[in-house]
């Protein structure tokens, strides 16, 4: 009994446990509390030290002035503070896309010409080209004898410009910039460069930071050996006289205005000779040789007027010669053929404001007395809209609307008085649709029968063309292959040409500019791929304004796609709508890229930019809005998807359109921007150009100081508004200052509604990306990574 006892106790036990064991197996599990969630990062808040300003009767206080006081060495070390905050801010909000950055960085970097070599630029017996060599950061500019390569395939081969075969070299390096580099401060940037016409000497300015200006340099290309003479700080212009010895160049004051002109004699020991000197604090110098060197003109820009002197090439020793003036702030550019003199300007004609440029002539000898003739009747069926020049043609790109062609006319023309375009059989090149640009040169070979120029379309990578006068063929020489993510660059024999019969046939002023289906292969378009779209958008006033949209013909979805609105609207300049790699991943993603060319813009000639400027500021900002809602309204963007983009004077565009209605974007990057208009006209801390005061506005005017006040993005901010999320890039080497980004961030901060999912982000870029296509990418990959994150919030 007592082991039957213990048998049932062991095995009550025993079941007990089992008991316990399976309510342990199916008992659920408790709830474990989670973590609390992280709190998103805060922005910095910096301190607000108010000063009163007072002008025209309006007094206003500015918070965050103390940002400015560059000679304020305690505003400064809380400067640098407050920047390490925001780079830590950054950071901390874009933590989460560094995997999407990574990866956008790899495409765009695919994108990049591979051997960042350009196309090489015949003049007289040389090609002049630059090339990367490998591991190296910088360009060598090189040269090669035409004679020894004129079938030219590559820029590597042969070798390191060593043709085996000959057992000679055949390239000559002319300047190592990886070696500039180390002369200035770690980077090489050069701003001016002008080879001699004897093609013995280089002339070129390069950004010394610790100096902070631009050092003229001059080497003897024969040996690549520098002249200790002349090396001039401050150095703002160049141009060559026709001997190859004499060189002129334009030197700023410390204002940076350029001020005196100087002639040098290379390779002589005398001191150099000032030619010129202005001394209204308001007038502007700027020099340039003709294309043939026989003259170099010289521009003196003041606010009373414009004026063009002529310095003989050949006896630079004589005295200069006025030949041309007109009224303040107008572009004049005057080339020389054969005894005439042409002037490309949109001056005033019989007291009348222009409305496009426009050419005059005269003989040299009567230049200076007023008997400038037109060159073309007036013709409502086109606009010019710049000109180039060689030894037997004029060369002319033209606009029709939004059309764009290029055509020649043989020189000398064969009338003498004014005529109609059509009238001296110009021959047209047959281009792409949508084309959105055409930029002439480098032609530096007057006596070439080959002209070069570039034609832009947001549907197709830049093509560089070659356009022999000669015999009507032309080529493409070099231009980007998207599909494959590379670039071709088209040399010699393995270049495409049209016939010469084809372009006989396109002599008349109405012929279309689209590619035939037969030249479809010529040209790397890829509007098979990406859409392009133009339409016509009514402005407030009912003023239309034009609105350019891409997409991907496959990855856009109908209404619910986001969309990148793109605005300038400054300078009369022309929106840059050509197509940029950069934005493929943006439009691989399914967003529509649009181009808003808003009044003050060169869109549609020089009214369209007296609309938009000054007094008239808000038509642009009005014009961008109105483009915007036309995109939500249509449902050619999502509601909530619509973000903004502006670079200098476009930053102000958008960052005055967020002021008047945020709800209508989600996101906006601003890009070295112009913010505080009011506090920047009235006291500039660095220099102004009068065309910045004839853009902006000059606040000594009343009327003008109004207007300024009301567009002036850092001075309008809604007060408990929502604002969308902007990622602010700025700089230490810009023009308009890295203070004006801070303070307007500060600000923004300030004033609106605070919503992490919307941050203000300031990122401070380095000094130059230009010159570096890494740091191109990374800034990029970091501008659409935040792009692509705010829109999925």
């Amino acid at each position: 009994m007592a082991q039957f006892l213990k048998f049932m106790v062991n095995k009550n036990q025993n079941f007990t446990n089992i008991k316990l064991l399976v309510r342990l197996i199916h008992r659920k599990p408790s709830k474990q509390q989670k973590p609390p969630p992280v709190p998103p990062p805060k922005p910095p808040n910096p301190p607000q030290k108010p000063v009163s300003f007072s002008h025209h009767d309006e007094t206003w206080e500015d918070p965050y002035s103390w940002m400015t006081n560059l000679d304020d060495k305690v505003a400064m070390r809380h400067m640098d503070v407050y920047m390490e905050q925001e780079e830590k801010y950054i950071e901390a909000v874009m933590s989460d896309t560094e995997r999407i950055q990574n990866r956008l960085q790899a495409e765009m970097a695919v994108r990049i010409n591979s051997h960042l070599s350009s196309v090489p630029m015949k003049w007289g017996p040389w090609l002049y080209y630059r090339r990367v060599e490998e591991g190296k950061q910088y360009q060598v500019l090189c040269r090669r004898s035409v004679k020894l390569n004129e079938e030219f395939i590559s820029n590597s081969s042969p070798s390191a410009g060593f043709d085996f075969t000959a057992g000679k070299r055949i390239e000559q390096k002319l300047l190592d910039y990886n070696k500039e580099a180390e002369r200035f401060g770690g980077y090489a940037y050069e701003e001016l460069s002008e080879i001699s016409p004897d093609h013995r000497f280089l002339a070129y300015t390069m950004y010394d930071k610790e100096n902070d200006c631009f050092k003229l340099s001059v080497r003897d290309l024969s040996s690549s050996s520098l002249f200790k003479k002349p090396e001039v700080d401050r150095v703002a212009g160049l141009a060559w006289g026709r001997d190859g010895k004499s060189l002129f160049y334009t030197v700023t004051d410390s204002n940076k205005r350029p001020y005196r002109i100087f002639r040098s004699v290379i390779g002589e020991n005398e001191n150099d000779l000032l030619v010129m000197e202005e001394s209204d604090v308001n007038a502007y110098l700027s020099i340039k040789h003709t294309k043939d060197f026989q003259f170099v003109t010289v521009n003196v820009s003041s606010v009373t007027s414009s004026k063009v002197y002529l310095i003989n090439a050949a006896d630079p020793l004589s005295v200069m010669k006025l030949v041309y003036e007109c009224e303040p702030h107008v572009n004049c550019i005057i080339e020389h053929h054969q005894g005439h003199l042409y002037v490309f300007t949109n001056a005033a004609k019989d007291g009348q404001p222009a409305d496009s440029h426009y050419l005059f002539s005269c003989t040299v000898e009567a230049s200076g007395s007023r008997k400038w003739e037109n060159v073309f009747l007036d013709d409502p069926e086109f606009v010019l809209e710049n000109v180039d020049y060689n030894d037997t043609h004029l060369i002319l790109i033209l606009r029709e609307g939004r059309e764009f062609k290029i055509c020649a006319v043989p020189l000398p023309l064969a009338s003498k008085e004014a005529v109609r375009l059509k009238e001296l059989n110009p021959t047209f090149l047959p281009l792409p649709k949508y084309v959105c640009q055409i930029s002439p040169g480098p032609n530096y070979d007057y006596y070439s029968s080959t002209v070069r120029f570039t034609v832009s379309s947001p549907v197709m990578p830049d093509a560089v063309v070659d356009y022999n006068l000669a015999d009507g063929k032309w080529l493409i020489v070099q231009q980007q292959n998207v599909l494959q993510e590379g670039t071709r660059t088209l040399y010699g024999a393995t270049s495409v040409s049209a016939n010469t019969e084809k372009l006989r046939t396109s002599r008349s002023i109405h012929l279309s500019n689209e590619v035939r289906s037969e030249d479809d292969q010529l040209w790397n378009d890829l509007s098979e791929f990406y859409a392009c779209e133009q339409y016509d958008v009514s402005s407030h006033d009912g003023v239309l304004v034009p609105l350019t949209i891409v997409y991907s013909r496959k990855y856009r979805q109908d209404g619910l796609s986001p969309g990148l609105l793109h605005g300038h609207g400054a300078y009369g300049e022309l929106l840059d709508k050509r197509w940029r790699s950069e934005l493929k991943s943006l439009l691989d993603r399914g967003w529509v890229i649009a181009y808003a060319d808003v009044r003050g813009g060169g869109g549609k000639g020089t009214k369209w930019h007296l609309d938009g400027r000054r007094t008239k500021k808000q038509n642009g900002i009005n014009d961008y809005i109105s483009c915007a809602k036309f995109l939500l309204d249509k449902e050619i963007v999502h509601q909530n998807r619509l973000g903004a983009w502006g670079y200098s004077a476009g930053g102000l565009l958008v960052a005055s359109a967020i002021n008047m209605q945020p709800d209508l974007f989600r996101a906006a990057v601003l890009k070295v921007p112009f913010l505080d208009a009011t506090n920047t006209l009235l006291y500039p801390i660095l220099p102004l150009m009068p065309s910045d005061y004839e853009e902006f506005g000059d606040p000594e005017d009343v009327e003008d100081f109004r207007a300024i006040r009301k567009y002036s993005p850092y001075d309008n901010i809604q007060k408990d508004a929502l604002y969308p999320a902007v990622l602010v890039t700025s700089s230490l080497n810009t023009r308009f200052g890295v203070w004006e980004a801070a303070k307007w961030a500060a600000r923004v901060r300030d004033h609106v509604i605070y919503d992490p999912k919307r941050p203000i982000l300031l990122n401070l870029t380095v000094d130059i990306v230009e010159e570096n296509k890494y740091l191109q990418c990374k800034e990029s990959a970091l501008e659409t990574a935040f792009l692509i994150k705010m829109m999925m919030d």
